[in-house]
């Protein structure tokens, strides 16, 4: 059996390189040309002024086919780092009331063409003033089969004080256990304050462009590696 030569190896690792880069090269010009994402972004001078300093943009029309931008209302971007998959946005009432929300993207949901593939899990945390106690709610926010987002409540907690976070302790029933016409009210009551289509269809899209963005960096930072000599 004839012996691979140091020569022989160092052109067959040479040409694997080459295939790489070609297939990385190719799904690079696949994501940007896809325009899954589009972004024809009217950035006005709308960001959040923010403890960390990012640009956070508010407005946009950005469009996955045939959904609506949405709008995050009368909320701030408190964070939306390029490095992270989260973000936090939040709003504080003249009253004191405290609303913040958390959100990632969770698991696909194997929906059909035109549909986001994965939903956003989403935590909102209500406080009031003068009070310890917090109210959380998790929810999920996915596509409708027609056009725009709905989320739904999978949980409501009442949480004693920040103190209490162990397991162990008594948060509530299961969701859906709860009587369907408490079920609506609740949903209502994140509804009046601003948890709605149009700040769910913001949500997802944002979220999903935002993968998008860190899927095409990541791409770039492997082909300049196997591209180095």
């Amino acid at each position: 059996m004839p012996r691979v030569t140091p020569v022989l190896r160092k052109g067959l690792k040479a040409i694997q390189d080459f295939d790489l880069l070609k297939v990385l090269q190719s799904e690079i010009r696949h994501e940007l040309s896809s325009n899954r994402f589009q972004n024809n972004t009217k950035c006005s001078k709308l960001v959040s002024e923010n403890l960390f300093g990012f640009f956070c943009p508010l407005t946009s029309t950005s469009f996955f086919q045939n959904y609506e931008s949405g709008s995050i209302g009368d909320f701030v971007v408190d964070w939306d780092s390029p490095q992270s998959q989260d973000m936090v946005l939040r709003k504080k009432y003249e009253s004191g009331e405290e609303v913040a929300v958390s959100a990632l993207l969770g698991c696909e949901t194997f929906q059909e063409d035109g549909r986001f593939p994965r939903e956003a899990q989403m935590k909102v945390c209500i406080k009031k003033p003068g009070l310890t106690s917090i109210l959380q709610f998790d929810c999920g926010v996915s596509s409708r089969s027609d056009i725009g987002t709905e989320f739904e409540i999978r949980n409501a907690y009442f949480i004693q004080s920040s103190s209490c976070l162990d397991s162990s302790f008594y948060r509530g029933p299961l969701f859906s256990s709860l009587d369907p016409q408490l079920q609506d009210e609740l949903k209502q009551y994140l509804f009046a304050r601003g948890i709605g289509e149009s700040f769910s269809n913001f949500l997802l899209l944002h979220l999903h462009k935002k993968e998008q963005d860190q899927y095409v960096n990541w791409l770039h930072k492997v082909e300049a590696m196997v591209a180095q000599k």
